[in-house]
């Protein structure tokens, strides 16, 4: 959205003020552990944009809460199965051979929108070690959200998304549809007989540079809308709305719980 229909759309301006009272109305609390998925574009005109954003989320959430956002970079990865856009297979081994390793303080978000991307950068926000599916943490349980994300089956357990499984943590879908719910992933390895595949990214080993090839699910994200619409009809989603942006907000636990027994049901048979 341009910067002009975005103050076309917008009846008055989103403030910092105007959009804590919002979130408040979407169900988030002080002390809360929520991940939030967000689009700032779809809120209307803020004042201050992702900035702005993000102070009302801490004024909400509060330093005794922790938030949670994906700050996932999957330009690190391997070249060959790069589709938006795929590169000539002569570039390959080039970018193997010289991308710069993944650093938690300065590889840029890729697909994440603006609101992550900057979130990223606060400071006191700490981000996980993952070259691809790494996320940023600020709060009262920061560290123990980010803190030993394993490089293999980067979704899974030993993942954030599982600490906030542990934690009784929460979604907000800002602006976003199902399909940018990672909480679905958890649920995606928690089925079982699932077909694996490998990965590769550059990263730091023993102080060197070096690139890494590591093991994953083949993920598959064209279910999660219609997962989502069940996921609703049976009422764990509060609906609500922050500046103009649609929210979704539930808890981690019912969307994983949900959508095992969904995946096993719809692609298990």
């Amino acid at each position: 959205m341009t910067e002009a229909k975005a103050i076309s759309n917008s009846q008055f301006p989103r403030t910092r003020e105007t959009l804590t009272q919002d979130f408040i109305s979407a169900g988030l609390t002080p002390g809360i552990n929520v991940i939030v998925h967000s689009s700032l574009s779809s809120l209307g005109w803020v004042c201050g944009g992702a900035v702005t954003v993000i102070q009302a989320l801490m004024d909400v959430v509060t330093s005794n809460g922790t938030l949670v956002m994906p700050t996932h970079s999957n330009d690190y990865s391997d070249p060959e199965a790069w589709q938006n856009p795929p590169v000539p297979s002569e570039w390959w081994q080039t970018i193997r051979d010289t991308m710069p390793a993944y650093d938690a303080r300065i590889t840029p978000t890729r697909n994440m929108g603006k609101i992550a991307e900057v979130f990223r950068t606060y400071e006191n926000v700490l981000r996980s070690s993952h070259p691809n599916f790494s996320f940023a943490a600020w709060g009262n349980h920061a560290e123990v959200i980010i803190k030993n994300h394993s490089l293999n089956y980067s979704l899974g357990e030993e993942s954030p998304l599982a600490r906030l499984y542990d934690l009784d943590g929460y979604v907000l879908l800002l602006g976003t549809q199902y399909d940018t719910c990672t909480a679905f992933h958890l649920a995606e390895y928690r089925i079982g007989n699932i077909k694996k595949t490998s990965y590769g990214a550059p990263i730091v080993e023993a102080g060197n540079r070096v690139w890494k090839t590591y093991f994953d699910i083949d993920f598959d994200t064209d279910c999660f809308i219609n997962m989502g619409e069940d996921f609703e009809k049976r009422g764990y989603v509060k609906k609500s709305q922050v500046g103009s942006a649609q929210t979704n907000f539930f808890a981690v636990r019912d969307a994983v719980d949900f959508g095992v027994n969904w995946l096993k049901k719809n692609k298990l048979g």
